[in-house]
């Protein structure tokens, strides 16, 4: 197969900025398709399959041509992808030949090199996880579908699947979530159909800590870090509109477009957003019913998507969200009433962010475990989430 020099360029600035600039990843890409309508579906594919490969497995990838250099990284996913490296690509030290004898020494390699993380990264996985860690690292690296979360405020899942089904877009119900669906690896959705309402896109291990509030209509239920809302979005879905959410965040611009995205769920009835500080903690003390507690957290469940994280996150990075976490866990819990209902989640793999911090509210006598929700990548595919169901004595 041959390539477009102009998308082999695009795809390369994008990984320099990754890597050297320390750009996020999807936000760069994003941005390049923007400034760059003209590129087809084609052209969008291949400069994202070039991009998050050479991020995924950068390390690897500099094992096989003994460089760092991105323009080399590239010419050794190309090669990966079956792609003849083009004569005026700037560098020639990789071939074919190269390529495959040194896949075959790569296996002899450390697993931080095989499996392309930094070694502190491995050696932290491996003693918070034990035996569990190259099996969840083995599946964070693989690349994941589109999960959709149907919006049962306007529609139903069947009626969802023969929609997207009319614009040649095939959509699989998920087993165990009733509202979840998945796209085939690759399938993306036009911008149209991701602002129509009925749909959010929406991680299935997400759609797993929403149900964990077990939230009724009338409930008043606070949710601490919404962000720009998608588990606020699946709660208004989850209590028909009928009742009260407060979705409060650090951050003004996410809240903004939270009010968006329920406006057009049909959710702005029931959400409510809140810029948080402290009056507001002290106004709403024993008003919530049921809270969510989305932590702050490392993200290291997320690799499939973001695997640009595990070179741009560090230890010490790690150990401040560990007790932004605590401090979060001690001042936002005074909004619940007694008898009400506590979820913490993450989106981290780390058992130092979750259950760890959850044990002191229950070994203090102040909370009782209801249950308990493990989201392991290796064993259903999904990203790595974690949620926690407490209720407050």
């Amino acid at each position: 197969m041959r390539m477009h020099r102009i998308l082999a360029n695009a795809a390369l600035e994008i990984i320099q900025a990754v890597f050297d600039q320390r750009k996020v990843l999807d936000h760069t890409l994003a941005k390049a398709f923007e400034t760059h309508p003209k590129w087809g579906k084609r052209d969008r594919s291949f400069i994202a399959e070039t991009v998050f490969e050479v991020v995924r497995w950068r390390r690897a990838l500099s094992f096989l041509v003994e460089s760092e250099d991105p323009a080399a990284l590239c010419a050794a996913q190309w090669i990966r992808m079956g792609y003849d490296l083009p004569e005026w690509w700037n560098y020639q030290g990789a071939n074919t030949a190269t390529i495959q004898t040194r896949e075959s020494e790569l296996r002899n390699q450390p697993f931080a090199v095989r499996e392309s993380i930094p070694d502190w990264l491995d050696a932290y996985g491996a003693a918070e996880l034990g035996d569990a860690w190259p099996t969840e690292l083995a599946a964070l690296n693989q690349r994941t579908c589109v999960y959709l979360r149907v919006n049962t405020l306007k529609t139903s899942r069947t009626d969802t699947i023969a929609w997207l089904a009319s614009y040649n877009i095939p959509a699989t119900e998920v087993p165990g979530l009733p509202e979840a669906l998945s796209l085939l690896p690759g399938k993306t959705l036009p911008k149209s159909l991701k602002n129509d309402g009925r749909i959010e896109i929406q991680d299935a291990g997400s759609q797993m800590i929403g149900p964990l509030l077990d939230p009724q209509p009338g409930d008043c239920i606070i949710d601490t870090c919404a962000g720009a809302g998608g588990k606020s979005l699946h709660i208004a879905a989850l209590i028909k509109n009928q009742g009260r959410i407060i979705a409060m965040d650090i951050a003004p611009r996410k809240l903004a477009e939270l009010e968006r995205r329920a406006k057009r769920a049909g959710a702005h009835n029931c959400i409510e957003t809140t810029v948080i500080h402290p009056k507001t903690l002290k106004t709403l003390e024993n008003t919530a019913d049921r809270i969510l507690i989305d932590a702050p957290c490392s993200g290291l469940g997320t690799l499939k998507r973001q695997p640009d994280l595990k070179w741009r996150l560090r230890p010490e990075q790690i150990k401040r969200v560990r007790q932004t976490q605590a401090e979060l866990l001690t001042s936002y819990t005074k909004m619940l009433k007694p008898g009400g209902r506590l979820v913490y989640a993450t989106c981290s793999v780390l058992p130092s962010e979750n259950r760890a911090q959850v044990d002191p509210l229950i070994h203090q006598g102040g909370y009782q475990l209801i249950n308990e929700c493990i989201v392991s990548p290796a064993k259903t595919g999904f990203d790595g989430f974690y949620g926690t169901a407490l209720t407050k004595l």
